[in-house]
């Protein structure tokens, strides 16, 4: 009878009942949902100082161009100020001073102060005067109505897309598309690095410590090798859900905090009546910006690109942790890993690149083959999904992905069984294929 189900059992507990599992399982969406949400935070909490600022207006012609705001009260002197006076007095924020006609020099406006005045503050400063001299240059045209001819040619496209799809027209957004298929391309790449690390680094120490010698006398090494790249993949499934639904709920309670209905459960009965007809007349308590972006996310299909995710990372996962197994079983120690992960990362920041790429092209032919060759396909294909796959190109690649995936694990299994009792030598690339070459 087959051991590896014990074996898997057996790895899959005592990882998840590790006390670096559960605080990392745990801590890492909280830290990711804090790193998203602290300038939302910031922008809804923080409340900005009054500054006062002086203006100094040696010319009498733009008295009335800085107006209060929330931020900045300003103050307007009669009488011209040297710089003097200025630097004695540190009340104020700063002084705006102006000592000449703005439209025949421009450079006839400085700003002092005693501290280093911010760029905000500078940009406001700037573009009110910018905006009160483009109306005095307007204005000295002498032209009727010029600003309202000017408004009117001011044009603001808000050019919608429609992709034709066999269950209907559907609306859609380059730049959502771009961020999911971005987003699944990087959670891939991560994720393989990882518990594709975490398979080898287990090997390593098992080997290290001797413990496999006992454990092969009663365990075939290809088994016990299959059960841990199985127990070390539900171990990241098992993490991935648990993410999920917390970043879920964080996200939910973040957003009844701040009050955005995208985060809330509002969020829910919102896309269930865009989803209707006349939803956007018959939902005019929504903002029409919000109503848009969620008539945008009904236009992607979440389910095939979850489905999509799962099926790759497990067929890209089984590939590379067979590699990562079979690296980790052929040598002693970290630094003799070098010449066997370089190729391994090489091919996978190869994967990684070309996916940022296939954004702006998904159906060109660099995208297209590398979206079928198994050692690429997990991390490009997701880039490609967004914009729209034939579903045989899907099913094609996967068939490929997963053939390769299990031929892998059979070479892998024929170094392993050889390289996991090996000790104190030196193994090369030739070595690795006498050793597939052993009879068992």
């Amino acid at each position: 009878m087959s051991k590896i189900p014990l074996i898997i059992e057996s790895e899959y507990k005592s990882r998840v009942q590790k006390k670096s599992f559960i605080i990392m399982t745990i801590l890492s969406p909280i830290l990711l949902v804090l790193i998203c949400c602290i300038p939302i935070f910031i922008e809804v909490f923080n409340t900005p100082d009054m500054r006062n600022v002086t203006v100094v207006d040696q010319t009498g012609l733009y008295r009335n161009v800085f107006e209060n705001t929330d931020e900045y009260t300003f103050t307007y002197l009669d009488t011209p100020a040297s710089t003097e006076q200025m630097r004695e007095d540190a009340e104020p924020y700063a002084y705006i001073v102006i000592t000449g006609n703005l439209l025949d020099n421009p450079s006839d406006m400085a700003i002092y102060s005693h501290k280093q005045t911010t760029t905000g503050f500078e940009a406001h400063v700037r573009n009110c005067m910018e905006e009160y001299l483009r109306e005095q240059k307007l204005a000295s045209f002498d032209i009727p109505n010029l600003q309202e001819i000017i408004d009117e040619s001011n044009i603001k496209l808000n050019i919608t897309s429609i992709r034709f799809d066999e269950e209907g027209d559907t609306q859609t957004s380059a730049d959502f598309a771009t961020f999911v298929g971005m987003a699944s391309t990087l959670i891939i790449y991560i994720f393989l690095f990882m518990y594709g690390g975490m398979v080898m680094t287990s090997v390593m120490q098992e080997k290290t410590n001797r413990i496999v010698e006992v454990m092969v006398s009663s365990v075939k090494p290809f088994d016990l090798m299959l059960g841990k790249i199985i127990s070390v993949g539900l171990v990241g499934l098992t993490q991935i859900a648990i993410w999920v639904l917390l970043i879920f709920g964080l996200m939910v309670g973040v957003g009844a905090i701040v009050g955005i209905p995208l985060l809330t459960s509002e969020s829910a009965s919102i896309a269930q009546s865009l989803n209707t007809a006349g939803a956007m007349a018959t939902t005019p308590a929504v903002n029409p910006e919000m109503a848009e972006i969620m008539q945008t996310l009904s236009g992607i299909n979440f389910t095939q690109i979850i489905i999509s995710l799962v099926l790759y990372f497990i067929g890209g996962y089984i590939l590379y942790a067979s590699l990562f197994a079979a690296i980790g079983s052929a040598v002693d120690n970290d630094s003799d890993t070098n010449q066997f992960m370089v190729p391994v990362t090489i091919i996978i920041l190869f994967a990684f690149y070309v996916g940022i790429f296939s954004a702006e092209n998904p159906d060109g032919g660099m995208a297209w083959w590398c979206s079928m060759i198994p050692f690429t396909s997990p991390i490009v294909m997701m880039v490609r999904i967004p914009f729209g796959v034939g579903l045989w190109e899907i099913i094609l690649s996967l068939v490929i992905l997963y053939g390769s995936a299990i031929g892998m694990t059979w070479v892998a299994g024929r170094i392993y069984r050889v390289g996991i009792l090996m000790y104190g030598k030196k193994v090369s690339y030739k070595e690795l294929f006498k050793w597939i070459k052993y009879k068992a």
